[in-house]
């Protein structure tokens, strides 16, 4: 097993309620909901119009104007959260870490959707030579490893992954199985947007997607009364390091450290076997040298879907015990924001370590009590916690965990 700790030194996060690592923290703790009515297009035909969607930011004032043009929402947004992270981390890419030092590893779900309708319509209704040059890469799912990668001069191992909901969480235990075979640092996490007319179509259709009218009550995890889950956008990109490294370039903070990671897939649909997610979570502590009474804290998947809260549910009374540990979804506060729910939530989870105070899941009053939930409802709740497990779940049978420790 490698010795070498993997550790988080930077930060840069996009939510729809904070832009910013601290504004996102600040809006957790209070509660602030970034779900509202979808303002991108007219929602007046479909049966969801409620998103998590990111009102206040302006690509044009982060971004050079020749980037512009090349990239999709979700690619700006991933773009943006690395300087963001970069900048907190205190890396110069110019004239600090060498450039095969450094690696990229990113997750979306959607790629590009944004970019690609905009172009399909100049297709349909203007003709083949309207459609944008950008469109032969802007549309992919790598994209946003690429474009990072040379923004900021990295060349160093570098990967992307699609795993819906998971991707993110795959992505960060990628880039510490990265930094453990001998690269210093690698900018990871992830980024989804797609809130265009085809994008929300496709989204709608997995058929998970709440109907509900009331910003308060769509999106209710572990409610007797769960409806469906409310899409939203952004994510959070991480600056993953060395120790070692870290602390010989003088990195003036840690946020925590990587500690266990795992990744599972589930039984195919009819064979009666369990959800794969408490494997995944077993594996990330085991991974970790962790048992479970050593985590303080669970950042659960929440999908806001009965059948898959009582699966949830289940895995945690498994490992934990009934009440067995505090956990909680600040994701009903943003939607379920797929490849970048996840780092958004290790972010939450650091934060909780570094503050000892863990955000409440929003909106939902009724736990089942056959649940066995110590879900944090209302108010935050102050913790002594050393250790934080955060969970995802994919469509289609993807499970992630990661275990974060105090540095």
């Amino acid at each position: 097993m490698s010795t070498v700790r993997t550790v988080i030194t930077g930060i840069g996060v996009l939510a729809p309620n904070g832009l910013g690592t601290e504004e996102y923290w600040k809006a957790l703790l209070a509660g602030e909901n970034g779900i509202a009515e979808l303002s991108r297009f007219d929602t007046s035909g479909y049966p969801a119009r409620l998103a998590g969607e990111i009102r206040d930011f302006d690509a044009a004032e982060y971004l050079p104007s020749r980037l512009l043009p090349q990239t999709d929402i979700s690619t700006r947004y991933a773009v943006v959260a690395a300087d963001w992270a970069l900048a907190d981390a205190g890396i110069d890419t110019a004239s600090g870490v060498a450039d095969y030092d450094m690696g990229v590893v990113t997750s979306t779900s959607q790629g590009g959707f944004d970019f690609t309708h905009r172009e399909f319509r100049k297709l349909w209704h203007q003709g083949p030579e309207y459609v944008s040059v950008y469109e032969s890469f802007a549309w992919f799912y790598a994209v946003n490893t690429g474009q990072i990668s040379i923004r900021n001069g990295m060349r160093g191992p570098s990967a992307a992954l699609v795993g819906e909901q998971a991707g993110g969480l795959d992505a960060v235990g990628h880039a510490r199985r990265t930094v453990r075979r001998g690269t210093r640092l690698v900018v990871s996490g992830g980024v989804d947007s797609a809130f265009d007319p085809w994008g929300w179509s496709a989204q709608l259709a997995v058929g998970r997607v709440s109907t509900a009218d009331d910003p308060g009550r769509a999106y209710l995890p572990f409610d007797s009364s769960a409806r469906g889950h409310v899409p939203g956008e952004g994510g959070a990109v991480l600056i993953v390091e060395d120790s070692v490294s870290a602390r010989e370039r003088g990195a003036e903070r840690t946020y925590g450290e990587v500690a266990g990671y795992a990744a599972t897939f589930d039984p195919a649909p009819g064979s009666g076997r369990p959800s794969g997610l408490r494997r995944a979570a077993e594996l990330a502590l085991e991974d970790a040298g962790l048992t479970p009474s050593d985590i303080g804290v669970v950042f659960a998947d929440a999908a806001g879907v009965r059948s898959l809260d009582e699966a949830e549910a289940e895995a945690l009374r498994g490992i934990f015990g009934p009440y067995g540990v505090p956990v909680t979804a600040p994701k009903a506060l943003t939607g379920r924001m797929y490849a970048g729910g996840g780092p958004a939530d290790v972010v939450a989870a650091l934060l909780t370590l570094r503050d000892q105070v863990v955000p409440a899941t929003a909106h939902t009053t009724s736990v089942p009590e056959e649940y066995g939930l110590d879900l944090v409802l209302g108010e935050p709740r102050s913790v002594r916690a050393g250790a934080a497990l955060v969970l995802a779940r994919g469509h289609h049978g993807f499970n992630a965990a990661v275990v974060l420790t105090t540095a």
